[in-house]
């Protein structure tokens, strides 16, 4: 038996497929409908379909390994789950082929820009996919996955041809476990999405104020004392690395210096600039702590570190970090000011700039090459610092300029509860990046998105990042001229219904987190209220309540999403409604949930009070009901075409300006569109 959600997916699905069938108009428009994501560089669709029904038996030729078996057993396993289609033994009749043809093998370690095309070509009697090595393989395997999907005949996959290959060769997701650790659980499933969606570089924050998160041999002190018990074994590490290359992602630690280094300083208080004592940071923020750019001593640490740390991670590239080292802890210190007089460092930005330069010699003796965020850039950098940019394009581009190559992070930090649109609206060469010419453009790599982890945990981390990440893959991997937000919207539904069938627990998580907040009571009601409420956006979250790093993260804000689907949907209809557009069912539809939102405090209320997690949220569920009956007045008036006074008009938008303010540190995702409605009814 089909769930509602999923009779949901396969409708869409079969939508959009049946709608790229029979469109005859642009290819970039038909493209667009095929639901996959993130979209293939050139599509030519064929005619008919690929059956599925009596299984599909996948065979190499030519080149293969253990890698590419291993991707085909994960392959299968993944059709079957999606299709409910169980694996059968390869048989003479009646069954599909998959015809995997490699040309050869990929680096022993993955490489920045090595080759990720793939040509996949499927016809009504056969699918072969080609790539120059296996990492193209992985990718194709990813599209066809997504291309199967239900019709009127069962499972099948369009006739189709799909030359692709990714726009950007650096393709990235920041996972912060240094704030919040992320067991290994929890990266594995994150890799997997990364998989699904055809990014290659996981950039793993290892290091804060709040932990340490990695076994040193050298240095064990580290964990001892900075980690509260909470990191990775050596052994755990080389797991992931493995886990991750089959899946075609290269691993890149991140280790903050000189600032964001409390933790360190907990077993090694020598190499800070401060007097300590030093404790693991409870808090969230900018700390004064900072490592001693001016003893030998501090070098000499970092040279043992760096060296049994690049030991561990292979890929060539080692993240230093640099930002956000306010350099009060220097400015304190006599010894520190003494040095910087005696060697002309004018500020603190000229000190760390000589720390970045030492500890870069420490990196590029190990035959590593050195990334640091935006403070790490200075005249004197040396040309071959990656710089991962959170202040845009500006800052970006200046780095190119410079010679040093960049990855943009600004608008991709998915910690910041935006809307995918938002992150889908950014693109690394765009704005000043634009600018520059085309040689200095080859500088931009691509982008990363990065999940800082001050109000995630274990639990509900998968939320934040699923599944709007996948536009922000979208945005790396796909043509520049791929800016379609409906579309994207579409297929962002298709995705996170994969996702799902993939193992990825964040909606199920949720459902269970709202539902433990009413015990043995019936959740319905607080789901309503669920479905319309988001978290606040930006750093607002920590203005309204303090969070230290044992603050327990599971109230209604920890536990929706970061955007609403109803609540968007609901803006789109009222945008349609105020612009004269909309249909029948656009109408029927508003009312029907402006009734529902309005009607729904009367049933909540009474459950609410049974928990502190509830009882906050009686001001929340009020305010939805009274937005809601607002709504419903304006849809009344232009329904009937009456006229609203403008002072009946003012007053209804400064109630929904009081109503749209933060409750429970939530905010009502109706309220704009309430607001549309209201606008609409002057005539």
């Amino acid at each position: 038996m089909f769930s509602l959600s999923k009779l949901r997916r396969f409708a869409t699905a079969l939508v959009v497929t049946c709608v790229f069938f029979v469109l005859h108009g642009s290819p970039m428009y038909a493209q667009a409908t095929l639901p996959v994501m993130p979209l293939p560089a050139h599509v030519v669709q064929g005619a008919g379909s690929l059956s599925l029904h009596g299984g599909l038996q996948v065979v190499f030729e030519g080149y293969t390994e253990p890698r590419l078996e291993r991707a085909r057993d994960r392959f299968v396993a993944t059709l079957s789950r999606e299709t409910g289609i169980l694996p059968v033994p390869p048989q003479p009749v009646n069954q599909s082929k998959l015809i995997i043809k490699t040309a050869g093998p990929s680096a022993p370690v993955q490489q920045l820009g090595e080759d990720e095309s793939y040509r996949l070509e499927i016809t009504p009697t056969q699918a072969v996919l080609n790539a120059a090595n296996p990492l193209g393989i992985l990718r194709g395997l990813q599209t066809f996955l997504q291309l199967a999907k239900i019709s009127p005949n069962g499972f099948v996959v369009p006739a189709i041809t799909i030359d692709d290959q990714p726009r950007f060769p650096w393709r990235g997701l920041m996972l912060d476990s240094g704030r919040h650790f992320m067991p290994v659980d929890v990266v594995r499933q994150t890799l997997d999405g990364m998989e699904a969606v055809k990014m290659n570089v996981f950039h793993w924050h290892l290091s804060e104020d709040q932990g340490f998160r990695i076994e040193s041999k050298t240095f064990p002190l580290l964990q001892e004392k900075g980690s509260d018990g909470l990191f990775y074994t050596q052994e755990q590490v080389r797991e992931i690395i493995d886990y991750a290359r089959d899946r075609g992602i290269r691993v890149i630690p991140e280790f903050d210096m000189p600032g964001h280094a409390t933790a360190w300083f907990v077993g090694y208080p020598n190499i800070a600039s401060g007097n300590g004592p030093y404790q693991i940071e409870r808090e969230f923020g900018i700390f004064d702590p900072a490592m001693d750019p001016t003893r030998e001593s501090t070098y000499e640490f970092l040279d043992r570190f760096i060296e049994e740390m690049t030991a561990l991670f292979p890929d060539a590239y080692f993240h230093i970090g640099g930002d956000e080292c306010n350099g009060k802890e220097w400015d304190r210190n006599p010894r520190i000011q003494q040095f910087m007089r005696e060697h002309g460092l004018k500020d603190d930005a000229a000190l760390q700039a000589y720390f970045t330069g030492r500890v870069q010699k420490l990196v590029a003796k190990r035959g590593k090459i050195t990334v640091g965020w935006d403070e790490v850039l200075q005249p004197d950098t040396p040309k071959d610092v990656v710089i991962q940019s959170w202040r845009g394009q500006k800052s970006l581009a200046q780095a190119a300029e410079r010679g040093n190559r960049g990855i943009l992070s600004t608008g991709y930090y998915i910690d910041l509860n935006q809307p995918a649109s938002q992150h889908y609206a950014v693109d690394p060469l765009e704005g000043a990046t634009a600018k520059l010419t085309a040689d200095q453009q080859k500088n931009i790599l691509g982008g990363e998105a990065t999940m800082w982890s001050e109000y995630t945990t274990p639990e509900n981390v998968g939320g934040r990042i699923w599944p709007r990440t996948a536009a922000i893959a979208e945005r790396l991997w796909s043509p520049q001229e791929t800016k379609d937000v409906d579309s994207m919207y579409r297929r962002l539904g298709v995705v996170s219904e994969d996702l799902a069938q993939r193992g990825m627990l964040y909606r199920t998580t949720s459902e269970l987190m709202i539902e433990r907040m009413v015990g043995d009571e019936d959740p319905s009601s607080l789901k309503v209220l669920a479905s319309v409420v988001e978290p606040p956006k930006g750093y607002s979250r920590e203005e309204l309540t303090k969070y230290y790093s044992y603050t327990p993260l599971n109230h209604l804000v920890d536990a929706v999403p970061s955007e609403s689907d109803q609540a968007r949907q609901f803006r789109g209809i009222a945008d349609r409604i105020a612009g004269g557009t909309a249909t029948e069912n656009d109408r029927r539809q508003a009312r029907q949930w402006l009734t529902l939102w309005r009607d729904n405090d009367a049933l909540l209320q009474p459950l609410l009070p049974h928990s502190a997690l509830t009882a906050e949220l009686a001001p929340l569920s009020r305010n939805l009901s009274q937005a809601a009956a607002i709504g419903l007045s304006a849809l009344d008036s232009l329904e009937k075409r009456e006229s609203v006074s403008a002072a009946t008009r003012g007053d209804q938008l400064a109630s929904l300006k009081k109503l749209g303010a933060p409750q429970a540190t939530l905010i009502d995702g109706i309220v704009p569109g309430v607001e549309t409605l209201v606008r609409a009814t002057k005539r």
